[in-house]
Formats: structure tokens, sequence, C-alpha cells
């Protein structure tokens, strides 16, 4: 997709528009529930306090804000609000846990906070929000500091979120007092049960979300890189799959997939190709002591790389992961405008679902699909992540792709509007809510409607 493109989407303001992409939509949605309506919800209405444009009979509560003071007391709420989990609690409660995208310099950092603190050099960590069940904010607290460029990451079965550092660097790098590029498990609940331990077995690199085989335990892993050589997809096979809170700290063994000929993901451009064969092969050095992961030795066969994956996540029997855009420019072997990927793990075979982009109609989004999760009403939301507009695109059973949220925080000028990406999005465990975030100026919505409609 083009600046021009992009530039003329936000003059636009282009409402109820579809994502251009060919694939087969009914493989994203095993599992769910019945489809939604042939045209999503309806248009977007600008919102007049100018913070959330969202369908007629929608609406948000904004329930935490950046540079707020924290409910506990602890400080202010953090800068770059980015992926996020809705955990469900007792008596109906919701436990909101939150990341911070923050390196050693941003607007506000996360407070250190004795037992919860990793490194006090850095920035980044996680905040998290208890709800009521009636959707009320009882308690805001920091849930672990000390972290770095948290993006991501993803829920366990049992409840807690993993949250990952997109990052490499190591102790002695911008000051850091410890090595970055970790999983770290955080309890929302009670976060000082979870505490701040790096999940080393897990690799160090960057990290961007996970997904975990309910059944298997196995926990799979993406890698965002977008500069040559690109990243990795990898499993994690655990000691104690599925063993509860803290169990992950047993350790395990990392393994990168190889897709056999095919050393780029980005040179596949027809969707529904599929290959058979996948073979995962152990990390030599998943603490990357001398060389980052994907620089490693592979063996003769090497191993397969793709640019910016980004979202992961379960649905049916398979693991679904995102590569939000390839470019030939940066190294990649062809262009596209983000992937959608599905690797069954009893077949052993890895399709491609969907290709987004590009066209030639200024109406119509389809760039670098980032956060993305299943919906209770039985399609996807995608977060969108480039220039111009940005939005929240939910995408139904029968492959109609609609308009669900528009952000309408200006942080740029009239002349030259600048729009902070969504991330997080995340339904309540009853499904009656989407929580999403701002990521600048960082904000947090609930937002509840007809969902079912």
């Amino acid at each position: 997709m083009s600046l021009t493109r992009r530039q003329a989407i936000a003059r636009t303001g282009a409402v109820g528009a579809g994502i251009a992409f060919t694939g087969a939509l009914s493989e994203l949605f095993a599992g769910s529930a019945a489809a939604m309506g042939r045209h999503g919800y309806g248009p977007l209405v600008p919102d007049r306090k100018g913070l959330l444009d969202l369908p007629k009979g929608f609406r948000y509560r904004v329930l935490s804000r950046e540079g707020a003071q924290l409910r506990s007391g602890e400080g202010r709420v953090p800068s770059n609000h980015d992926g996020m989990a809705a955990l469900p609690g007792r008596n109906g409660r919701v436990h909101l846990v939150r990341n911070h995208e923050n390196r050693v310099t941003g607007r506000i950092g996360v407070p250190t906070v004795r037992g919860l603190t990793y490194d006090p050099a850095a920035k980044g960590g996680c905040t998290a929000l208890t709800l009521d069940a009636g959707g009320r904010v009882l308690s805001e607290r920091v849930a672990i500091a000390g972290t770095a460029v948290n993006c991501a990451g993803g829920p366990t079965p049992w409840n807690t979120w993993l949250t990952c550092e997109e990052t490499e660097d190591k102790a002695g790098t911008v000051g850091y007092t410890k090595d970055h590029g970790f999983i770290f498990e955080v309890d929302g609940a009670d976060p000082y049960r979870s505490g701040a331990v790096p999940l080393t077995a897990m690799g160090r690199f960057a990290h961007e979300a996970i997904a975990i085989d309910p059944r298997r335990g196995i926990v799979y892993e993406t890698e965002d890189a977008f500069q040559k050589p690109f990243g990795l997809f990898y499993r994690f096979l655990p000691e104690k799959p599925l063993g509860g809170p803290g169990s992950l700290r047993a350790g395990g063994r990392l393994q990168a997939m190889r897709v056999p000929d095919v050393p780029d993901l980005s040179v596949i451009q027809e969707a529904g190709a599929t290959f058979d064969g996948v073979h995962w092969v152990d990390v030599p050095d998943p603490l990357a002591r001398q060389t980052p992961i994907r620089l490693q030795d592979f063996g003769p066969l090497g191993i397969t790389h793709a640019q910016k994956l980004e979202g992961c996540y379960w649905g049916g029997r398979s693991v679904y992961f995102v590569s939000s855009f390839a470019r030939s420019a940066d190294g990649s072997g062809a262009d596209h405008y983000g992937q959608v990927w599905r690797y069954d793990p009893l077949l052993r075979s890895l399709t491609l679902v969907i290709v987004f982009g590009p066209d030639t109609d200024v109406r119509l989004p389809g760039e670098s699909p980032d956060n993305i999760c299943l919906a209770p009403s039985g399609g996807l939301m995608v977060c969108e992540d480039g220039d111009g507009a940005q939005h929240v695109y939910g995408v139904t059973r029968r492959g109609e792709v609609y308009a669900m949220a528009r952000n309408r925080q200006n942080i740029g000028s009239p002349d030259a509007p600048e729009y902070g990406e969504f991330a997080g999005v995340t339904f309540s465990p009853d499904g009656e809510t989407m929580y999403l975030n701002c990521y600048n100026p960082g904000t947090t919505f609930a937002v509840t409607g007809p969902w079912r409609r």
C-alpha cells in the first residue's frame, strides 16, 4: 500500500470499507460461533468527543489513560499501550493485563516496584486492571516492571499472561543491567505470585506473540524482525506441558520451523498454497549468547525466515500467525501487504490462508495486519498498524470485512494528521465486551454493544 493511498484514506475518512484479500476465510474460524450479518454492524459514527468512532448502537468507556495516577499509588499510568488479555477472575471479575512497549527513553515508563522488577534500568512491563462484573475498574497496578519493549504475548490455558520482549539488547547496552529478549509470565490476579522471572529456555530474541496448543501444551512463538535476516517461527516443548502457573520455568526445548525448499515465506503468493512435511529444528543456542538465533547454523538445509512475524493465536486444531508485510527493498524475496498462515501440527502442514492487498481503491484498507483475536460473534478482529487512519477491522465467517473502530486521537497536526495504532484487541470471558488499546496516546477502551446481532 502506497503512502499516497494511506493519505487518501485519512482525507476521505472512509468508513464501512473492506480489506482486499484472497483466501479461504472459513479456515480461520474453526470452533467459533455463527457468522454475523453480511455487512458487519454498519458505518462508523463520528465520535463527538473525538476519541473513538464506532458503529451505531455501540458505546465505549475509557478505562485508563497514560499519565493518570495508578489506583495503587505506585506512580503514573505508563505510555505505549500494546498487547493485552482479558483473563477471568472470581465472582465475574476480569483481570485485564496490558503491555507497555517502552524502551529506555519514552514518555512514561512502568514504575519499579519491589518484587516485580527485573531490570531497574528498563522502562517496559505490564499493568493490570481488575474490573468487577459490571465492568467498573476496581484496581489498577503494576504487574511486572523492568522489562523492555513489551510488545505482544498471549494468554495461557491456566489464565496467566505471557508478556514478550521485542528486543535483543544485552546487559551493558543502552544502560541495561541485564540481558533482554525474554518471555515473562504475569499473574493478573496477584502479580507477586509470578514475580519477574525470565523464561530463558523459551529463547532470547525479538519476541512478538505466542499461542499455546490447549491439548498438548506446545507454545508457538513469533519473531518480529523487519531487517534481513528476518525472523523465525518457533515452537517450545515444555518439560511440564500444561502444568499451570510457573510450570514453564521448568524449561524445555526450543525449535524453529523449516519448510522444505522455502527459505523465505514471502515468495509464496497464492492463497491456499500448502506445504507438507514441515520440520522443526532444535535451536543451537536459545540464549543467543554470541549470535542471534536467526543467524545461527541450522545445518545444510538452513531454516525458513519471514519478515515481520507478529500476531499469533490458536483456533480449532491449528495455530495461526501473521506476517504484517514483506518488502523486497528490505531484502524479502517478494512483496506483500500481509499474510495469515495456518500450521496444522497433526498433519505437519503449513497453509497460506489469506493474502492482504494490494489494490487500487483508496476506500479499501489492506496493509499491515498486526494483533488479531477471535471474536465471540464468529469472526476475527484485526488491528491495523500502518500509516494514516488506524482501524480495527472485523472479518465475518463469510469473508465480509468491515470497519469496527477508528482512532480519532490526532497526535499530528490539523494539516498533517497522525494517529496511533490499535493494539491488544481482546474480548471479555463472557464475550460481551471488547477491550482494545490505542498505542499513542496510551488509552484503554471497553466497547459494548449488540455483538451477537
